[in-house]
């Protein structure tokens, strides 16, 4: 049945509002404006942003809303004016915000949805032949990790990198310090479950708070004889953001925040940490320009040189999406996808 014109119904998980659970709804989806792009999603990560605002702790969280931000799918219609796109195309949505729709738009994506309206600007075109269930989740969380590492740091060859944190944004930050050449890269992590996974993705050695009286900071301090010359904060922590900074090397050493805190929260040093050289960094995105890097970062996936597939632990139907937040929370997945 030809759909192009016409309002689609279609199920989609509804956030109705803050801390309670998503509900299973059919919704309408209009057909795209001027400037706009209507897909089919076909797979869809789960990330933390999308449970940090379900959770009420985003203070720019409005309801009720669609979640979802780290999806894939083939283009159904394009509105007016629309040239970079036609219909089949296999795009993966970007989090540059816009909203307006009955029920709110979330990080201009909304992949929590069968289908989905987007602007133009907020989609890059990839390879047809990458598959939707892995590529999807270039649309956040690796991105972010890999780029943090070889754009936001700029980690160089030879050099010793902390990654705080050994989920997925934490695992692709290691990828990346890896790619940059990195010849020590210690993951830090309370959970000994992730240690074996960290040195698989290129950790060289892995490190637990929680065997060590003293600041992890202190540990990492003298492990590399005066600190590390990057660190990654991938958890969301502030207590672990300034440990992340304090285990930097004085005269050079760099921390990059990738984690996103509660809201209201703070960081906080001694301004000394920082007089003495330290570098203290966030990151948007990993750095990428996303329209253009999102396609060539799956080019490097189809060659084989990036790694996406280890990071899909669980594939669930759409409708146990609960099931994934679930996983997720309980920290027993790197990455959930909800096929539909």
């Amino acid at each position: 049945m030809a759909t192009e014109g016409k309002v689609i119904r279609c199920r989609a998980a509804v956030a109705w509002e803050a801390g309670k659970p998503l509900v299973m709804e059919e919704v309408e989806v209009a057909p795209p404006k001027s400037g706009e792009v209507r897909l089919k999603i076909a797979a869809t990560g789960i990330c933390h942003t999308d449970s940090y605002t379900l959770s009420g702790s985003d203070p720019e969280g409005v309801f009720p809303v669609v979640l979802g931000h780290e999806g894939a799918g083939i283009v159904e219609s394009i509105g007016e004016g629309v040239t970079k796109f036609q219909k089949g195309d296999t795009v993966i949505p970007l989090y540059i915000p816009q909203c307006g729709k009955s029920l709110f738009h979330f990080m201009g994506c909304s992949t929590f949805s069968e289908y989905t309206v987007v602007a133009e600007i907020s989609l890059a075109k990839v390879d047809h032949m990458a598959p939707l269930d892995k590529v999807c989740l270039l649309g956040c969380g690796i991105t972010t990790g890999y780029g943090a590492a070889v754009n936001t740091a700029k980690v160089e060859a030879g050099s010793t990198c902390a990654v705080f944190g050994l989920g997925a944004l934490g695992l692709a930050a290691i990828m990346g310090c890896q790619a940059a050449g990195a010849a020590r890269i210690i993951g830090v992590d309370l959970n000994p479950d992730k240690f074996k996974t960290a040195q698989e993705f290129g950790a060289t050695e892995v490190v637990n708070p929680k065997d060590h009286s003293r600041p992890i900071q202190e540990v990492l301090v003298e492990m590399t004889d005066g600190g590390v010359d990057y660190s990654f904060e991938c958890v969301g922590n502030v207590a672990i953001m300034r440990a992340a900074l304090e285990a930097c090397h004085k005269g050079w050493g760099t921390s990059v925040i990738i984690g996103v805190a509660a809201a209201g929260q703070e960081i906080s040093t001694r301004p000394f940490q920082l007089v003495t050289g330290r570098t203290w960094k966030g990151t948007a995105f990993g750095g990428y320009k996303s329209v253009e890097s999102v396609p060539k970062l799956v080019e490097e996936y189809m060659k084989k040189k990036l790694k996406v597939d280890e990071f899909v632990t669980h594939t669930l139907p759409f409708e146990k999406i609960t099931e994934g937040f679930d996983l997720m929370h309980a920290g027993k997945c790197i990455r959930v996808v909800l096929q539909f």
